[in-house]
This record gives C-alpha cells, structure tokens and sequence, in this order.
C-alpha cells in the first residue's frame, strides 16, 4: 500500500505513477519519483533518512533530464 497520506512518501509515488504513462516511459517515472523523492527529504531537513545511493540515482536521473534540454538550447 502506497501511504497518500503522508506528502513524503505519497507525493513520489504519484510522480511515478503519473510520469509513466504521460511520458510513455517506464524510466522517466521512476527518475521523477527519485529526484521528487530525495528533494522532499532535502527540503524538509530529513536527508539522514536517505540512502546515499539513491541520492546518486537521483543525481543520475536529473542529469538524464537536463543533459537533452542543455544539448538541444546550447547546440551542444
């Protein structure tokens, strides 16, 4: 069962859930609900909580999503 209730948990889950099917993408989502993930934990002061290996997927994952984006403005 996947916790709605509470945002830090519940929120990351929906990004993938939300990110898979509107991205066609099985790896899209789960790359949104890493990188939501480890931000919530950031963000609320709780990143002890956290793994370090997935903060390096998160950080994998966002340059996964940024690195198109740079390439395609800069004409890299």
């Amino acid at each position: 069962d996947i916790p709605f209730h509470d945002f830090e948990e519940g929120f990351p889950a929906l990004m993938t859930i939300v990110f898979m099917p509107f991205t066609y993408s099985i790896t899209n989502g789960i790359g949104a609900g890493f990188i939501t993930y480890a931000f919530l934990k950031v963000a609320r002061g709780k990143a002890a909580e956290v793994h370090w290996m997935l903060f390096l997927a998160a950080g994998a994952f966002l340059l996964y999503f940024v690195l198109p984006v740079l390439k395609a403005t800069f004409a890299l």
